[in-house]
Formats: C-alpha cells, structure tokens, sequence
C-alpha cells in the first residue's frame, strides 16, 4: 500500500496528452530536462499511481514553474539527512511518497543488514512543524510493517532525546522527523544507526540506494499498531532516563543567575527546562513571546527560528534588559542547536551582545576543560572534536588544557559521533561545531542544545561570582590565545540552474582559484574531493590525508587564515567560511587588533564575493 495522497477530481486530460505537454513544455523551455524525466516516472510507473492524477491535473492547469521546482531532481540526502519544502506531489518535494520511501528504505535495509537474527525495533520522535505528527505516524506504520517494533517519543521532543532514545532503547535505527531551523515551509526525516549518531557510511549509501529503488511502501495502520502494542509511547521514561543522564554533565559551582531562555517556538522547554533545574537554577524563565509550540514560528523575524541569527535575540534581550536577566538562551525547533547573548558587561541595564557558533565553541571548551581538569579527570588521552569549519581557537584552548583535538572532519555531527566511537567514549570530553552545536557526554551521539544550555548557565553564574561578564570571559581568551575572527557568508543558488551555477563554482575554485584574497595570496587549495592540495604559486599538486567530500579551503600566506567553501547539505546554497586570526603578541590591544581583522574580513569577503559571481 501506499500513503494518503490528496485524492482529485478526474483531471482534464489523459495520460498520454499529458506526455505530451511535458514534451512540448521541454521545448518551449518552461520545463528542464531533469523535470520531464521524473514527471514521465510519476505519470507512467505504477510505484506512484497515487499520484498520477494531481501530477496530470497540474500539467493541465499549466503550472510549469511549480512542476519544475517540485520535479527537476530527486530530492537527495545531505548532512541532516533528507530535507526541503513540503509539497503534496514531486520527486525534489517533501510529501508522502519521499518521506515514505526514505522510510521504506531505511526499514528494508536494517531488516536486510541484520538477515532475521534479531527482533528490530525504531525509535521515532517528532518537532513542532506542520506534518511533523503526519509523517510521523506513516514512518511508524511503515516500520511496523517490516517487522519493527516501534518506541514512539508521542510528544514534540528534542532530537537529542532521539539521539538518547536509540542508545537507552537498544534500538537499530531511529527516526527524527524535523528540518531543524529551516523555514516553516520545509520538512524533513533525519535517519538514526543503532549508534545513536546520524547514518554513515556504507550504510548511508545502502539506504539511499534502497530508497531510490523503493517501488512499494508498505504500512500498517497507525491505529491498529497502537492498540496491537507494536508501536509504545515511551515519552515518559525517555524524558526521566534523558534528563537523569544528561544531568551528569554538570559541574561543580554557582547557579546564582538570573536566565531568560526561548524555545524560539520549538521542543526545547521539555528538555532544557528540567534539566536546568535539576541543576540547580532557581532562576529561569521561560522568554513568553517564543514559547508557543508552532510550525509558522510566529514571532520570530522572518519567521526563521534559527540562533544563529542575531535578530531572533531582539525582542528577548529587550525583557531581559528590564528584568536584569544576566543571561539569554536560545534552541531551535529541534532543541539541538543553542544560541546566546549576554551584557556587554556586568550590568545587565546596558549593552548586549550576541555570540556567534565559533564563540560559543571556545567558551564552552575551555569551561569544561578547565572544570574537567579541575574534577582531576582529564588524562593524556582526553581530546575534544571539531570539524574543519570550526574555528582554531577551540584546537589552541584544548592544547593549552593538555587535551588532543580531533579537528580533521567534514560538515556535520554524525562525523563527531564516529570520532567519538573510533577515538573511545570514554576520553571524550567535548565536541562542537561552528554551526552552534554542542555536546558533552556520551549520553547521546548528536549534538544537545539542552545540555549546552545547562553549561553556559553554570559559566555565566561562575563569571557573575567573579565580577566578570561574558564578553570579557572571551575577550580573555583572545588576549591568551590570539583574536580569531571568523564570518560565514551564505549565497542561495535555488532550482536546477541554482544547482549547475554551484557546480560551476565549486569546479571554478578547484581548478582556478583566486590568486589573493583580501590583499593576501592564496598559498595553497586543500580539495577534499579529490584529495589533493594544489600549491597555487608552483601549480603542483600534492596528496591530502583527510576525509572525502565536497569542501574547499583556501589557505592564505598569513598563518591562521584561510576560507572554506561547500555546498550545504541541507538548503539550496554555497557556504564560504572566512577564518582570520592574530597572534597572541598583537591581539593584547584589543580595539586596535579588532579593526584589523574585522578590515581584513571586509577585503577578504568582497573578494569572495566577486569571484562568486563571476563564476556561478
């Protein structure tokens, strides 16, 4: 069987007319290529039958742009796993034919993988998006119907808890139906192993093959496996069981701090709240303005609930400015990701100030570090992980305690989570990622917005109790280890030329790339996709020792500065991450050593700008 489709009326045309029309909509260039072939797929194959007739009635209302953006590639998975705007019919659209697929396949995976040896089970859980519940439950059948025995997180719950849920449960796979910080329109499945961490390879490869092969998806009703048992609600324990072992990250210390927190209108007060206050703060507030639990994000600019944004912080600073909170917390949607802003100094009646990923990172590595050293349990073999796109400053930090850093990874937390497992859990001290992911423990194997949350509470109560504010706790940090400054830059490429556009200037920074950017030559090109690194000034090439994947850096002549460029894995866009740094001997001035790099930021991204537009 397959899933709910919107029934029509009978469309106005048959299907071959309806050929037809692509065919001649491909000339006439309203169509691409990639749209046409997929739309014959939905037209002409039975694996979709329940579609055919929204796809023909669309053909025949004329509505080419709408088909093109739905039909002209298959929706692929990335970093978060399969993710994008939801829309009832297309193959490059969220709906009930992919989400199932993605489903189906995972499931006849697994069941293949373990070859009947075991009884299988999935853990599920859901966010606060439209259809999140929907496609909840068709997921939940379809596993069911392939023999799993489903535990269900039958509330909006943190993707962490997921994280925790496959590991508490024994379970071999796991699935989280949210798209994270993404606009309302979108939706997504992220895919869990029985590690707890996001799919890897080969299995990645494996279910993404199963998926793109999948011609039937078969689910039994959500109701009856409710009432069967072969679906459990398991939202209670999971939420004791995830705040008992997540309590354990806590450190010795203060908790005389007034926190104002926003769920940015996502999961994150079931999670952040009680743990925060099994850790002792007496003082926290929940922000009311994002606490409604809504897929349209209602009262955040934009209505995209991502921290990484400074402006999703201007309404809560305002009530924490005239309620003399010392300190403002944000997850979002998903509860994985946490932002922060914080008093430029001790008075919180004055000027605030945000924080970005990479500062985050470096604040909490060397709080937990200096609080592990501390407690006496960091040894020789303790290290901390960070991908390459995250700033060097936590490598100097971690060094500086004793520690090792395992920084040499792609994009994405499921890297981390295999480093945790490859390096041994039991060393682990800490991971982090530019992109405000955070996690201590080894509780889960994805990255807790909660658990950082009860962290920088614990680091901004010990810095109240020694007079000392946020910002200059970082500040301190760049004196010590040089100022590191780092600015990411987003360019959109939507649709099928957006995707050509990012593959021509993917190739246009492999194979030529800027000779100097922000005045500085570019001495080197480290190409992860073909595992080379190219001296620009010879033209020679050498091999790199590293992952594989599509990323891109540029290192400069100046020690400690370099950009990184990537596809997202995630959103129709090209990522530069711009990494510039000062040593330690010249950054002890501090407004001097700020204008100086925030001037050679501004050269370097005008640089990378240009060369963007001229080659996409």
């Amino acid at each position: 069987m397959t899933s709910g489709s919107n029934p029509v009326s009978s469309p106005s045309m048959t299907v071959d007319e309806a050929l037809a029309a692509i065919d001649q909509a491909c000339q006439e260039k309203k169509l691409t290529a990639g749209a046409v072939e997929n739309i014959r797929s939905w037209l002409t194959e039975d694996r979709y039958r329940d579609y055919c007739d929204q796809t023909i009635q669309h053909i025949a209302d004329g509505m080419w742009q709408k088909l093109d953006d739905v039909f002209w590639t298959i929706i692929p998975f990335g970093t978060g796993g399969r993710r994008g705007r939801m829309y009832e019919i297309g193959s490059n659209a969220i709906n009930d034919r992919t989400i199932g697929e993605s489903a189906q396949g995972l499931a006849d995976y697994v069941v293949q993988y373990h070859g009947g040896a075991k009884q299988l089970s999935c853990a599920i859980a859901y966010d606060t998006r439209h259809k999140s519940r929907h496609f909840t439950e068709l997921c939940a059948g379809i596993m069911v119907a392939a023999g799993f025995k489903v535990y269900l997180l039958d509330d909006y719950r943190a993707t962490p808890q997921l994280s925790f849920a496959v590991r508490h449960l024994n379970c071999d796979c796991g699935i989280m139906v949210t798209a994270s910080h993404n606009p309302p329109s979108d939706n997504a499945v992220k895919v869990y192993w029985s590690t707890g961490g996001q799919v890897l390879p080969p299995h990645d490869k494996a279910i993404i093959d199963g998926v793109m092969s999948c011609q039937e998806i078969r689910a039994t009703p959500f109701a009856e496996a409710m009432a069967d048992g072969r679906i459990e609600v398991v939202t209670d324990q999971i939420d004791a069981a995830f705040i008992d072992a997540a309590s354990q990250c806590a450190f010795e210390g203060s908790r005389d701090v007034k926190v104002l927190y926003s769920p940015l209108h996502g999961v994150g007060e079931e999670a952040v709240v009680p743990l925060m206050k099994r850790d002792g703060f007496t003082q926290l507030d929940v922000y009311e303005g994002h606490r409604e639990k809504s897929g349209d994000f209602p009262n955040v600019p934009g209505h995209v609930s991502n921290p990484e944004n400074a402006a999703v912080f201007e309404a809560p600073i305002e009530t924490a400015r005239a309620g003399g909170y010392d300190l403002v917390l944000a997850t979002d949607p998903d509860c994985d990701r946490l932002g922060v802003a914080a008093p430029l100094t001790t008075d919180p009646s004055g000027e605030w100030g945000t924080f970005t990923g990479n500062q985050i990172a470096a604040l909490l590595a060397d709080y937990v570090l200096e609080q592990t050293v501390k407690s006496g349990k960091l040894t020789e073999r303790s290290y901390v992980i960070k991908t390459l796109v995250t700033t060097e400053l936590v490598r100097r930090i971690a060094e500086s305690h004793g520690a090792r850093c395992v920084g040499d990874l792609l994009v994405g937390y499921k890297y981390i989570a295999e480093a945790m497992d490859r390096e041994g859990p039991e060393d682990f001290v800490y991971g982090c990622e530019e992109s405000h992911g955070y996690l201590v423990g080894t509780y889960a194997r994805d990255k807790d917005g909660a658990v950082a949350c009860m962290l920088m509470g614990e680091l901004a109560a010990k810095l109240k109790a020694e007079g000392k504010s946020m910002h200059q706790y970082m500040a301190g940090l760049y004196s010590k280890h040089g100022l590191h400054r780092e600015n990411l830059i987003n360019v959109f490429m939507e649709g099928s030329e957006g995707m050509a556009a990012m593959q021509g200037l993917m190739k246009a920074f492999r194979a030529e790339p800027p000779k100097s950017l922000g005045g500085i030559a570019v001495s080197q090109v480290r190409d992860y996709g073909s595992a080379t690194i190219l001296n620009v000034a010879e033209g020679s090439t050498s091999p790199l020792e590293g992952p594989s994947g599509n990323l891109v850096i540029m290192d400069l002549e100046m020690d400690g500065n370099y950009v990184a460029v990537r596809p997202s894995g995630t959103e129709p866009k090209v990522k530069f991450y711009v990494f510039t740094r000062l040593e330690a001997a010249e950054s002890q001035d501090a407004s001097a050593a700020d204008i100086k790099l925030s001037d050679r930021l501004r050269a370097i991204e005008e640089d990378v700008r240009d060369f963007a537009r001229l080659h996409s």
